[in-house]
Protein backbone atom coordinates (compact mmCIF):
# COMPACT_ATOMS: atom_id res chain seq x y z
CA UNK A 1 0.00 0.00 0.00
CA UNK A 2 2.75 2.29 0.74
CA UNK A 3 4.82 2.04 -2.35
CA UNK A 4 1.49 2.47 -4.42
CA UNK A 5 0.28 5.56 -2.56
CA UNK A 6 3.39 7.53 -2.40
CA UNK A 7 5.77 6.08 -5.09
CA UNK A 8 2.82 5.32 -7.89
CA UNK A 9 4.48 7.59 -10.38
CA UNK A 10 7.92 6.38 -10.48
CA UNK A 11 9.62 3.86 -13.58
CA UNK A 12 8.66 0.66 -12.97
CA UNK A 13 12.83 -0.29 -12.44
CA UNK A 14 12.68 1.42 -9.55
CA UNK A 15 10.22 -0.23 -7.92
CA UNK A 16 11.63 -3.45 -6.37
CA UNK A 17 14.36 -1.46 -4.60
CA UNK A 18 11.26 1.22 -3.50
CA UNK A 19 9.58 -1.86 -2.05
CA UNK A 20 12.25 -3.19 -0.46
CA UNK A 21 13.38 -0.44 1.13
CA UNK A 22 9.88 0.40 2.16
CA UNK A 23 9.42 -3.63 3.85
CA UNK A 24 12.89 -3.44 6.04
CA UNK A 25 11.42 -0.10 7.42
CA UNK A 26 8.32 -1.35 8.37
CA UNK A 27 9.50 -4.34 9.50
CA UNK A 28 12.28 -1.89 11.39
CA UNK A 29 9.25 0.26 12.89
CA UNK A 30 6.97 -2.73 13.92
CA UNK A 31 9.86 -4.22 15.76
CA UNK A 32 11.34 -1.04 18.02
CA UNK A 33 7.50 -0.14 18.11
CA UNK A 34 7.37 -4.04 20.31
CA UNK A 35 10.67 -3.18 22.29
CA UNK A 36 9.39 0.22 23.15
CA UNK A 37 5.95 -1.35 24.37
CA UNK A 38 7.39 -4.48 26.04
CA UNK A 39 9.54 -2.12 28.11
CA UNK A 40 6.26 0.04 29.48
CA UNK A 41 4.05 -2.90 29.51
CA UNK A 42 6.52 -4.57 31.85
CA UNK A 43 7.42 -1.55 33.97
CA UNK A 44 3.47 -1.13 34.12
CA UNK A 45 2.60 -5.12 34.72
CA UNK A 46 4.62 -5.08 37.85
CA UNK A 47 1.78 -3.11 39.39
CA UNK A 48 -0.93 -5.62 38.87
CA UNK A 49 -1.62 -9.17 40.03
CA UNK A 50 -0.61 -12.21 38.02
CA UNK A 51 -3.91 -13.27 37.80
CA UNK A 52 -5.68 -9.81 36.33
CA UNK A 53 -5.55 -9.43 32.08
CA UNK A 54 -6.95 -5.98 32.52
CA UNK A 55 -4.92 -3.04 31.51
CA UNK A 56 -1.80 -2.06 33.85
CA UNK A 57 -3.15 2.15 33.76
CA UNK A 58 -6.73 1.27 34.98
CA UNK A 59 -4.92 -0.76 37.82
CA UNK A 60 -2.92 1.79 39.42
CA UNK A 61 -4.24 2.99 42.49
CA UNK A 62 -5.77 6.71 41.80
CA UNK A 63 -6.16 9.66 44.44
CA UNK A 64 -9.31 8.14 45.71
CA UNK A 65 -8.68 5.02 45.05
CA UNK A 66 -7.30 2.59 48.54
CA UNK A 67 -4.37 -0.18 46.90
CA UNK A 68 -5.19 -3.76 47.52
CA UNK A 69 -1.86 -5.87 49.12
CA UNK A 70 0.47 -4.88 51.73
CA UNK A 71 1.24 -1.72 52.76
CA UNK A 72 4.97 -1.39 51.67
CA UNK A 73 3.96 -2.49 48.59
CA UNK A 74 1.59 -0.15 48.01
CA UNK A 75 3.59 2.66 49.73
CA UNK A 76 6.58 1.90 46.68
CA UNK A 77 4.10 1.45 43.83
CA UNK A 78 2.50 4.97 44.58
CA UNK A 79 6.50 6.42 45.05
CA UNK A 80 7.18 4.66 41.64
CA UNK A 81 3.96 6.03 39.60
CA UNK A 82 4.57 9.66 41.39
CA UNK A 83 8.14 9.27 40.11
CA UNK A 84 7.41 8.65 36.29
CA UNK A 85 4.59 10.90 36.70
CA UNK A 86 7.33 13.83 37.30
CA UNK A 87 9.59 12.43 34.82
CA UNK A 88 6.95 12.65 31.99
CA UNK A 89 6.16 16.06 33.37
CA UNK A 90 9.24 17.09 33.39
CA UNK A 91 9.72 16.30 29.25
CA UNK A 92 9.90 19.08 26.52
CA UNK A 93 6.53 19.97 25.64
CA UNK A 94 6.98 18.03 22.22
CA UNK A 95 8.11 14.58 23.63
CA UNK A 96 5.81 14.59 26.03
CA UNK A 97 3.10 14.92 23.75
CA UNK A 98 4.33 12.37 21.20
CA UNK A 99 5.10 10.10 24.11
CA UNK A 100 1.47 10.25 25.65
CA UNK A 101 0.18 9.81 22.35
CA UNK A 102 1.86 7.02 21.21
CA UNK A 103 2.53 5.35 24.65
CA UNK A 104 -0.56 6.02 26.53
CA UNK A 105 -3.17 6.70 24.14
CA UNK A 106 -1.51 3.87 21.51
CA UNK A 107 -1.74 5.75 18.40
CA UNK A 108 0.20 4.93 15.20
CA UNK A 109 3.34 6.89 13.92
CA UNK A 110 1.18 8.91 11.19
CA UNK A 111 -2.00 9.82 13.40
CA UNK A 112 0.15 10.74 16.12
CA UNK A 113 1.79 13.08 13.39
CA UNK A 114 -1.49 14.71 12.32
CA UNK A 115 -2.56 15.14 15.96
CA UNK A 116 0.95 17.18 16.46
CA UNK A 117 0.70 19.00 13.36
CA UNK A 118 4.08 17.59 12.50
CA UNK A 119 5.93 15.04 10.47
CA UNK A 120 6.14 11.11 11.10
CA UNK A 121 9.92 11.74 11.29
CA UNK A 122 9.61 14.43 13.91
CA UNK A 123 7.29 12.05 15.99
CA UNK A 124 9.66 9.40 15.89
CA UNK A 125 12.62 11.76 17.01
CA UNK A 126 10.27 12.96 19.87
CA UNK A 127 9.49 9.71 20.71
CA UNK A 128 13.10 7.90 20.99
CA UNK A 129 14.26 11.22 23.13
CA UNK A 130 11.26 10.68 24.93
CA UNK A 131 11.87 7.26 25.64
CA UNK A 132 15.60 7.58 26.11
CA UNK A 133 15.18 10.75 28.48
CA UNK A 134 12.37 8.70 30.92
CA UNK A 135 14.58 5.18 30.80
CA UNK A 136 17.66 7.16 31.64
CA UNK A 137 16.02 9.39 34.35
CA UNK A 138 14.24 6.25 35.92
CA UNK A 139 17.69 4.28 36.27
CA UNK A 140 18.98 7.18 38.09
CA UNK A 141 16.28 6.48 40.77
CA UNK A 142 16.65 2.86 41.08
CA UNK A 143 13.97 1.75 39.01
CA UNK A 144 14.87 -0.90 36.76
CA UNK A 145 13.04 -1.08 33.26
Amino acid sequence: MKLSEKYGGRPASELPLLFQRILQNTIRDFYRRQKVRSTWTTLLSSFSSDDDDSDPLESLPGENQSPLGNPHGSLEQSQTVAIIEKEIEKLPARQREAFLLRYWEELDIAETAVAMGCSEGSVKTHCSRATHTLATALKAKGIEL
